[in-house]
C-alpha cells in the first residue's frame, strides 16, 4: 500500500505499468466510465477517440491507450492516484490482487500456499489482528491493544474472536491475510506466535512486536523495534499510549488517511 509521500509524488514507471496490467485484465466499459466519474475525467474517457473502441474490439493498441489515460488522470490531479488505486484494487482483484501492506515498487513474488486455503475476502485496510498466547493472564493486555486500535481508527481481532473454519490455523491465516497490521506478543516465547509472525512477514504485513521480556524476542527479529511492557495497570497504560502512536503512524500510510497534528 502506497504511503502519503508516494501518493503525492505519483507512481513510478513500474507501478504505472502494473496498474495498467490490472486494468487491461479486469476493466469493462462500465468500469472506465465509473473511474472517469470518480477522477472527474468522465468526458475525457467518453470522448477519447480510441480507448473504449479499442476495448470493445479487442484492438492491439488498447494497452497503449490505457497507459496514457491512466497517466493523464494522474497528471490532471495528483489526488487521482489514490482514488485510482482504491478503485482498481476493489474492481480488479483477480487482475493482480495486492495483499501486502507495503507498495515500494520492488520486485514481488507470487505463490500459492499448500497448507492453507486463500480467503475469498480482500484485505481490509482498517483491520488489525493480534497474535498472542491464549492465556487469561493476557486478557487485559488484549483489551489494551483493542483500545489503542480503536483510538487509531482500526478494528481489532484475534483468532478466538472468529470461527469460520474447522481448523484454527486456517482462521489464523485468513485473519492475517485480511489484516493491514499484525501485532505479535512474543511474551513467553510461544511457538505459535513465532509461526504466525513468519506468515505475517511473508505476506508483507506491518508487524508490530510487543513483549514483557526482551529475551522473548527471537534473535532474527531483535533488529526490529518492539514495545516492552509490564502487565500491570501502569504498564498497560504505557503500552496503550505507545501502540496508539505507532498505529496512528501506520494509519497515515493508508490511502487517503491523514491525522491532524
Amino acid at each position: 500500500m502506497a504511503n502519503i509521500q508516494q501518493l503525492e509524488q505519483g507512481p513510478s514507471g513500474r507501478q504505472l505499468v502494473a496498474l495498467k496490467n490490472q486494468v487491461v485484465q479486469g476493466f469493462t466499459e462500465s468500469h472506465w466510465r465509473e473511474l472517469g466519474a470518480i477522477t472527474e475525467m468522465l468526458d475525457a474517457v467518453s470522448r477519447h477517440p480510441r480507448l473504449l473502441r479499442s476495448l470493445s474490439w479487442g484492438d492491439e493498441d488498447y494497452e497503449g491507450h490505457v497507459l496514457q489515460m491512466l497517466k493523464d488522470m494522474i497528471d490532471e490531479r495528483s489526488e487521482n492516484y489514490a482514488l485510482m488505486l482504491d478503485y482498481i484494487a476493489r474492481t480488479c482483484p483477480e487482475g493482480g490482487e495486492f495483499i501486502s501492506s507495503f507498495d515500494n515498487g520492488a520486485r514481488r513474488i507470487v505463490f500459492s500456499p499448500s497448507a492453507f486455503a486463500v480467503p475469498a475476502e480482500n484485505p481490509d485496510p482498517n483491520l488489525i489482528s493480534v497474535m498472542m498466547p491464549f492465556s487469561s493472564s493476557l486478557s487485559a493486555v488484549y483489551d489494551t491493544i483493542k483500545t489503542a486500535a480503536s483510538v487509531a481508527g482500526f478494528q481489532c481481532l484475534r483468532a478466538d474472536d472468529i470461527w469460520d473454519d474447522a481448523t484454527v490455523i486456517q482462521d489464523v491465516f485468513s485473519l492475517i491475510f485480511r489484516s493491514y497490521c499484525v501485532i505479535c506478543d512474543f511474551t513467553g516465547r510461544n511457538p505459535n506466535v513465532f509461526y504466525e509472525a513468519g506468515i505475517a512477514h511473508t505476506l508483507g504485513k506491518h508487524v508490530v512486536p510487543i513483549t514483557q521480556s526482551a529475551e522473548d524476542i527471537p534473535f532474527d527479529l531483535r533488529h526490529h523495534r518492539y514495545a516492552l511492557y509490564l502487565n500491570n495497570g501502569e504498564g498497560r497504560d504505557r503500552l496503550r499510549e505507545e501502540l496508539t502512536i505507532r498505529l496512528r503512524s501506520l494509519a497515515e500510510k493508508k490511502v487517503g488517511v491523514q491525522w491532524a497534528k
